[in-house]
């Protein structure tokens, strides 16, 4: 994540983006590619400005050609390719390097894999899968996660810090329905007279 969109700005498609990289200038050059997180709808830079009066950048794409289509933009996080030369400063990882690492309790058994990362405000969340929880989410705050080192496989979390209960196993499958018979209602006799008594057996009808 290079960037989430704030506001917009004036009617030419321009919008407001609060920086969360460290090098602002390089990332945020013309003709450079920026892509809204879980998608690849690209958006090309055509202009870039940092605010002078207030915190954040202004950028302007190609493909957002006016305040309606920045408008969708909103709230929205931006994403950059990260390149061979990208060092990130000590502590910090890529998605892709977190998803697929082992994740072991306090007592060095493992618990689950990491299947996927979403963010919630500024904060990421790991989805971990595995026996004996099931699936889970892990917050990558400190409280939850003692060890993170996912370049070497290895995050350990607080089983009981996060509240972990053990996945209730599948119940039996249920038996299969016996079909019910659909028979036709009798039909109510219309308001009237009565009916004619039933003929005794044995006797003539009249």
């Amino acid at each position: 994540m290079v960037a989430l969109v704030r506001g917009v700005h004036g009617l030419n498609g321009a919008v407001r983006v609060e920086v969360l990289t460290d090098r602002p200038d390089t990332r945020f050059t013309r003709g450079a590619v920026l892509w809204p997180e879980g998608t690849t709808d690209a958006l090309t830079i055509s202009a870039a400005e940092a605010i002078p009066d207030g915190p954040g950048w202004r950028l302007r794409f190609a493909e957002v050609p006016d305040r309606t289509a920045a408008d969708r933009l909103r709230g929205v996080y931006l994403e950059a390719v990260a390149r061979p030369d990208d060092e990130l400063p000590r502590g910090s990882y890529y998605w892709h390097e977190v998803i697929g690492a082992r994740v072991r309790d306090l007592q060095d058994r493992e618990i689950g894999v990491v299947h996927d990362v979403y963010r919630v405000g500024e904060a990421e969340v790991f989805v971990v899968r595995g026996d004996p929880f099931g699936e889970f989410d892990v917050p990558a705050v400190r409280a939850f996660i003692r060890i993170f080192a996912p370049k070497r496989g290895e995050i350990v979390v607080d089983v009981d810090a996060l509240a972990l209960e053990p996945a209730k196993p599948p119940g039996p499958p249920r038996p299969p329905r016996t079909p019910k018979t659909r028979g036709l209602r009798p039909r109510a006799e219309p308001p009237g007279d009565p009916a004619p008594p039933a003929v005794p057996p044995g006797d003539p009808a009249p």
